[in-house]
């Protein structure tokens, strides 16, 4: 077979991708295997692939490719999340492009279209994911809103309801004025913002007197109720039982005594707004003040505020300013740089506002979940984020689920009258309501049901459950659940993964998953976080046209140490794309390489077996450690660095036949074992280049793929033999150092003085050493020597000196140099190694093992500044 010259991925990769989705390979049901199984953190409905899908998705496709590699049931179950404000926006502004105003449609119209938009522009993402090589059971694709899931999410709320974890209630909310919509504390982003600080005059009843506040909020001012004081400030002792008048609209309120007041802020007097302050409404509530919501839902002044109404909030600011100027009340205004929460959502300050909406107790949840993550039967990677997480658990709030919304699961409680009948559905839900009531004659149409929807995370709270159908079927919860890792963001550890493990103990009482893996943020390579304002986001799509899906997939992996946040740069993905080349290029290599019947395997091919094998077993170990720590990062920087530098430029070097001559049978199968060895090993993270290899590698049967393949165990390994290859690896990058330095050809043969040592004289004669490194290095000779009086190019690999024989003249003041820069290093590393074993607590507390490894670093390094010196007092004659 003739290969093409370069590695051309876009063939590649639709082609092997097809294959495995007509082999069904990623279909999984339950079967006596072990289960590995994985849930996609649900991307929203509205979504187009960005960087950090990309990170999130490639590590689940490594662990889930590596999982069937290992003849686990791998399972990766995918889906979409409805997104309730996000969709819902797109559609109102998909309508209000074609003319049509949500207000003019009935809720059932509105849906209509809602549900339309999604199926045409809905789950592209997934599409997208198959680009990448995800290699989910698509079979298995769900949405949070599909008949299943919704089915979870009323038999929860009806569930917590029963259990009186679940209730309606009056309370202080977060209000989204763009998106008119309530929003759980989760959802509230809190930055500090400098905004306007306003001091104020309240002119006390009847007198010349005035108090003075401090308020960031002057066009909340219409809705005072009270001015409160503390009750020990003897600047208003005098003040008990008196009035002051509210500015602008003239209505008199009391002076309040509370506790909550801050002597030392501003001037000690606070304004009372019960109805636009979580504070201000306990406050009222102790002092029974009256409630005045002087904004509307949109976040424009309503008609209790008497002025500027129907004004937008940020307007009647700038006009209360102006008023309170004219009036007299404006004593200054001062720059102030405090908290402000945003909308995550829509970025829109947000509004505390009085409303009626539905909570979780999430106290009576919390407790089991916090207790798994502290004692490890939920493991966190990186282990830092397990603070973060129990800090919260501790200080947890009950949760907002309702939504201003009509986009989403509708909430599934009646009233009737003032009755609350909440079921899963109408029919259940007016079988109540006729036994509450007594009524036998009642409809559903004396039934309300509730307009809100709820939360859209109340649905993807319970994605490992619903996914499997967990509240109506057993067979698959119990094979699959719990779910093995969840790989997430940190950004979402309270909206997402701690609910998870509390709906895992609530409603299974067990965890939903094994481990959880933190990615951290993508950002630019000025750790800018990527984003479309900033224009610093590639492309995902582009990127995989340009580099390849495995190019991509290195330059992630690479660019990501585990749970710190990576600094992507497509240089990453370039190097990737290389990488494929040079795996190309090794196959080429092999491929063309002539089998000569005569020849039998030498001492270097039975080495370079030998080496190798003891090395795969090495980086065998290697991997399997990471991966159980999940450093992907540092899995595949090793595995590329051993394949770069120990197959590709070590290993075939030693193997490959002298030019115009053939190879022996023994030994290129042996290389293209190793080779399809390789291939699994590296198919969880380039799985489109390792699936053509391995079919180039030789004719397989029918599902003979790689991506079904086993993956290799690690056993014994060798250390010694490795370093001594390792040693004749060091001995001939010092040869081509030497050539490049004096412009030697590079095939122009050399000669090689060692000077005698007993290590030196081990490793000369171990068996196939000096013939390895004459064939790599290209040396006419390797002789020893007593004499150090030899003229040539030196250099020391370990604690043993050589020399460069060729017929040059030698720039000893170079040499010198370069000895003497050597010789500040190795004096440095010695000072280093030396202050370590001076530290008592090292040397009692370390295992004997690590001291003595240490105590041999410093014997080699004191050996290595020994010969240096030497050298150099020679040279310099």
């Amino acid at each position: 077979m003739e290969l093409s010259t370069t590695y051309n991925p876009q063939e590649t990769e639709d082609k092997w991708y097809a294959h495995w989705i007509e082999k069904n390979y990623f279909h999984s049901e339950p079967n006596e295997k072990e289960a590995y199984s994985i849930v996609i953190p649900p991307p929203n409905v509205t979504g187009v692939l960005h960087m950090g899908h990309m990170l999130n998705n490639t590590i689940q496709d490594i662990l889930i490719r590596k999982a069937r590699l290992e003849g686990k049931n791998a399972c990766w179950v995918p889906g979409t999340d409805h997104a309730s404000i996000a969709t819902e926006a797109k559609v109102v502004r998909m309508l209000r492009e074609k003319g049509i105003k949500k207000s003019d449609l009935s809720r059932d119209e509105f849906l209509e279209y809602a549900m339309a938009w999604k199926e045409e522009y809905g789950g592209k993402i997934l599409q997208q994911l198959r680009k990448l090589g995800a290699s989910c059971d698509w079979e298995r694709t769900a949405f949070t809103m599909d008949e299943v899931r919704s089915d979870a999410v009323y038999q929860a709320f009806v569930d917590l309801y029963n259990k009186g974890k679940l209730y309606r209630g009056l309370r202080m909310v977060n209000w989204d004025p763009e998106a008119q919509t309530v929003l759980s504390n989760e959802e509230v982003l809190h930055e500090e913002e400098t905004t306007q600080l306003y001091h104020v005059k309240y002119q006390v009843e009847g007198s010349d007197e005035f108090i003075t506040i401090a308020t960031t909020r002057p066009e909340t001012i219409m809705g005072d109720s009270a001015i409160a004081v503390h009750p020990e400030d003897p600047r208003y002792t005098k003040m008990k039982g008196k009035n002051v008048i509210v500015p602008m609209v003239n209505r008199v309120i009391p002076i309040i005594f509370d506790d909550y007041v801050d002597r030392e802020f501003g001037t000690g007097a606070l304004k009372i707004t019960p109805a636009h302050d979580v504070n201000d409404y306990e406050i009222g509530k102790r002092h029974n003040l009256e409630v005045i919501d002087v904004i509307n839902d949109n976040g424009t002044i309503s008609e209790a505020g008497q002025v500027f109404v129907g004004e937008d909030r940020f307007v009647a600011r700038k006009m209360a300013k102006k008023k309170l100027t004219e009036l007299g009340n404006l004593v200054e205004v001062e720059d102030y740089t405090h908290s402000v929460g945003r909308s995550e959502r829509t970025k829109a300050v947000v509004e505390p506002k009085l409303s009626l909406q539905w909570y979780v107790d999430m106290k009576s949840l919390a407790e089991p979940a916090l207790d798994a993550v502290v004692s490890d039967e939920v493991e966190f990677f990186p282990k830092n984020q397990k603070n973060l997480y129990k800090h919260w658990m501790e200080n947890i709030r009950d949760w907002c689920i309702s939504r201003q919304l009509w986009w989403g699961h509708r909430i599934p409680a009646w009233y009737y009258g003032e009755e609350v009948i909440v079921a899963k559905n109408e029919k259940e839900a007016l079988i109540q309501a006729k036994e509450k009531t007594g009524n036998s004659s009642l409809t559903l149409a004396d039934l309300k049901q509730d307009d809100d929807v709820l939360d859209t995370w109340f649905s993807s709270w319970l994605w490992p459950i619903s996914l499997f159908d967990g509240f109506n079927s057993r067979e698959e919860m119990d094979y699959y659940y719990p779910t093995s890792v969840l790989v997430t963001g940190w950004d979402i550890i309270f909206l997402w993964v701690a609910r998870m493990i509390m709906a895992g103990y609530e409603w299974e009482t067990k965890r939903p998953f094994d481990h959880v893996y933190f990615t951290g943020m993508v950002r630019d390579n000025q750790r800018r976080k990527m984003s479309k304002q900033l224009g610093n986001s590639p492309d995902a799509l582009a990127l995989i046209d340009k580099f390849g899906a495995d190019g991509v997939r290195f330059g992630m992996l690479r660019s990501s140490p585990a749970g710190g946040d990576l600094l992507f740069d497509d240089k990453l993905c370039d190097q990737g794309s290389k990488f494929s080349n040079k795996l190309w290029n090794a196959i080429r290599l092999i491929e063309g390489w002539e089998i000569d019947p005569n020849k039998e395997s030498n001492e270097v091919d039975a080495l370079a077996a030998q080496w190798f094998e003891n090395k795969t077993n090495a980086i065998l170990a290697d991997l399997e450690t990471n991966f159980k720590e999940y450093r992907l990062s540092e899995a595949l920087t090793n595995l590329y660095n051993f394949i770069w530098n120990d197959y590709c430029s070590l290993y075939l070097e030693m193997i490959k036949p002298p030019y115009g001559e053939g190879i022996a049978a023994s030994v290129r199968d042996q290389a293209k074992t190793f080779y399809e060895q390789l291939c699994i090993i590296l198919h969880p993270f380039m799985p489109f280049i390792t699936e053509e290899i391995w079919h180039i590698l030789k004719e397989r049967n029918e599902g003979e793929d790689c991506v079904v393949s086993t993956y290799p165990t690690a056993g014994k390994v060798d250390m010694d033999l490795i370093k001594t290859v390792d040693q004749a690896k060091d001995i001939i990058s010092n040869i081509a150092n030497i050539r490049a330095k004096n412009g030697l050809k590079k095939f122009e043969p050399l000669e090689l003085v060692a000077i005698e040592s007993d290590k030196m004289n081990a490793l000369l004669h171990h068996s196939g050493i000096s013939e390895m490194i004459s064939k790599v290095a290209i040396l006419k000779e390797i002789r020893t020597s007593a004499d150090e009086g030899v003229e040539g190019a030196s250099f020391i690999s370990g604690t043993e000196k050589f020399y460069v024989l060729f017929e040059k003249e030698i720039d000893v003041a170079a040499e010198i140099e370069k000895l003497e820069k050597d010789l500040e290093y190795q004096l440095g590393f010695a000072s280093s190694i030396s202050k370590k074993l001076s530290n008592e607590r090292f040397v009692n507390n370390a295992p004997e093992a690590v001291v003595n490894n240490e105590r041999k670093k410093l014997a080699d390094g004191e050996a290595r500044i020994k010969i240096i010196k030497e050298e150099i007092e020679k040279l310099k004659g």
